[in-house]
């Protein structure tokens, strides 16, 4: 049984950031639909929170919608009119990291959507000329493509790794879209000119496979172990987190999407600098360059035995400018923090939702 340690701070302390490279080692690590005054039962949440960790085994049947670049794949719960959620997942993982949450927070009255990012799952490219781009305005404008096409006009978003980075990008690009944010391993935007800082030798190792991506090998490698590959991130990241075959099976069939070692590659390579992105986002990485304070409330997570590199909570409180809270999660919980603990998520996305 996971413990919520919580850090509430409604002001901003005046510890000095870090800088960019501490956020850029922690990104690896990760509407309101209907009537704007629906609710979600508190009622219903304590009985939903009796779910454990892999109480859900799938989804129900997934759909597709066309939205911005993509054809998007994604799994959606709960009824149609009420409070938005758009869960984002990270890499190595896919949308069954939010499978018990998504059923906690449907049967607690919002409506969940959990879409597939670029690259995984069901999610094509509608060109085969489009750029196999991963940058993070990219992915961003992918999430406010899908809630356009939806007709989603302001929503909670909630992520990890590459999710929490996504999560942030909104609320920092489009902060009249996110009602608030819920972002394990907290302030993730960075640029490739702030993350050319060389780091001593133990948290280089930790992101060992960052550079060896970088390389015409480490591509070749990856795609030829894809399944050994992801499946020793995951050890690495959640090393007390005692997953079975199954459960890692189900996301690894994501991964057999015709784009996604593209994909994985371009965003660690883009992140050093190594990648070139697209002129047409220029404007808006400049605005993500600068580090902006997040202005919407949001609640920060992190497990206390992330195996992931990541900045101490400290490192990253000065980015969150409204209302704020940080909690650890601990009982032994990973960098898959919403699947290993999807309660405590789940709660933090119920109780940011009443900031």
């Amino acid at each position: 049984m996971s413990t919520i340690k919580v850090f509430e701070e409604t002001k901003p302390n005046r510890r000095r950031f870090l800088g960019t490279a501490a956020m850029t080692i922690a990104a690896a690590k990760l509407g309101t639909f209907g009537s704007k005054d629906a609710q979600a039962s508190p009622l219903k949440l304590a009985g939903a929170t009796a779910r454990k960790a892999g109480a859900n085994a799938s989804f129900g049947p997934l759909k597709q919608i066309d939205a911005g670049l993509l054809n998007i794949g994604y799994a959606e719960a709960g009824p149609a009119n009420g409070p938005g959620v758009i869960l984002l997942h990270g890499w190595p993982y896919d949308i069954h990291s939010f499978v018990d949450v998504a059923a906690i927070l449907a049967s607690a009255g919002y409506r969940v959507v959990v879409p597939y990012l670029r690259g995984y799952g069901s999610t094509t490219f509608l060109s085969s000329s489009t750029m196999r781009n991963a940058q993070q305005s990219a992915v961003g404008l992918d999430i406010i493509a899908l809630m356009d096409a939806l007709k989603i006009q302001k929503a909670i978003v909630g992520g990890f790794d590459w999710g929490a980075r996504t999560a942030d990008v909104m609320a920092t690009l489009w902060p009249e879209r996110c009602k608030a944010i819920v972002s394990v391993s907290g302030y993730l935007i960075s640029s490739p000119e702030g993350n050319q800082v060389p780091w001593p030798p133990e948290p280089a190792f930790l992101f060992w496979y960052q550079y060896y991506f970088a390389t015409p090998v480490g591509k070749a490698g990856y795609a030829k172990y894809l399944d050994q590959f992801n499946k020793f991130i995951w050890h690495q990241a959640s090393p007390k987190w005692n997953f079975d075959d199954a459960t890692y099976d189900r996301t690894a069939a994501s991964f057999k999407n015709p784009d996604h070692v593209d994909i994985v590659m371009h965003d660690y390579r883009w992140r050093l600098g190594l990648a070139d992105g697209e002129r047409k986002y220029d404007d808006l990485e400049k605005r993500l360059a600068a580090l902006p304070p997040i202005t919407v409330p949001t609640i920060t997570m992190e497990g206390d035995s992330n195996g992931a590199i990541h900045a101490p909570s400290t490192a990253y409180r000065d980015k969150f400018s409204g209302k704020y809270e940080y909690r650890l999660i601990t009982g032994g919980v990973g960098h898959n923090l919403p699947q290993e603990a999807p309660e405590a998520f789940a709660k933090a996305i119920v109780d940011v939702d009443k900031f």
